[in-house]
């Protein structure tokens, strides 16, 4: 399929608003080894709990925490940790460890490796744009790296609601200063990302990354957005001939 070119009548560009996992870094990576690094620290303090708390148990566990309480969903840090804190309660652990559980997970769940292109990209866009991170997971982009390039970040467990909801995007641009349509959103997935800040306003543009094209055809946006862009350099060119 032809990539679709920005419209000519686009507003000029103010801001661009990035998703995070599989835009800026892949996450299944980051999660394998921040699981790895948490079982080995469950395995020192909390060892019952270590040797039961496997993916399929903490599926079943996320999913009695969902429906119990449906308004949390989106909060994959709440979720995260009390999992943890059930996990340790029902397996004989000390449920007062969770919080230390959780945080060596965090930690290790901010240690990323960015494909290659977004720290030359971002430097660029940095000068030129206000950027804002939106993102439904809980990655952190000062503890990343990469917050000297972003104005702002809006986390869906802290604001409240996650992508497709509109109130994420208008909270980035509201954080950027920037009207939506002045505004580019960025991301991986064809709903969350283009769709929804379409609907939500402001511009957007699919990056498709080679390793994720299994995942959705080329075609998943239809007409709602540029692309598919296979990385931020084939983006900024486009951006540079608008």
């Amino acid at each position: 399929m032809p990539r679709l070119p920005f419209p000519s009548a686009s507003p000029p560009l103010r801001a661009i608003t990035l998703d995070l996992d599989d835009t800026l870094w892949a996450v299944g990576p980051t999660l394998v080894e921040a699981e790895r690094v948490l079982g080995a620290w469950l395995g020192a303090h909390a060892p019952a709990t270590a040797a039961r708390l496997d993916a399929e148990a903490r599926a079943a566990i996320r999913r009695e925490l969902v429906a119990e309480d449906p308004g949390r969903a989106h909060d994959m840090s709440w979720l995260r940790r009390e999992g943890l804190r059930r996990a340790m309660r029902r397996y004989g652990d000390d449920p007062r460890l969770a919080d230390d559980a959780f945080e060596v997970f965090l930690d290790a769940r901010q240690r990323v490796t960015f494909f290659d292109d977004v720290l030359p990209v971002l430097e660029r866009w940095a000068g030129r744009y206000r950027l804002v991170a939106v993102t439904n997971g809980n990655a952190d982009v000062a503890r990343v790296g990469l917050g000297r390039l972003f104005s702002a970040a809006v986390n869906a467990h802290v604001f409240g609601c996650a992508k497709p909801d509109p109130r994420l995007f208008h909270e980035a641009c509201r954080l950027a200063g920037v009207a939506p349509e002045a505004t580019l959103h960025v991301g991986d997935d064809p709903e969350l990302d283009v769709v929804a800040a379409r609907r939500a306003g402001l511009q957007a543009a699919w990056l498709r990354r080679p390793e994720f094209a299994h995942r959705h055809p080329a075609d998943a946006c239809g007409e709602h957005a540029p692309g598919p862009f296979e990385d931020l350099h084939a983006l900024d060119a486009a951006l540079a001939g608008r």
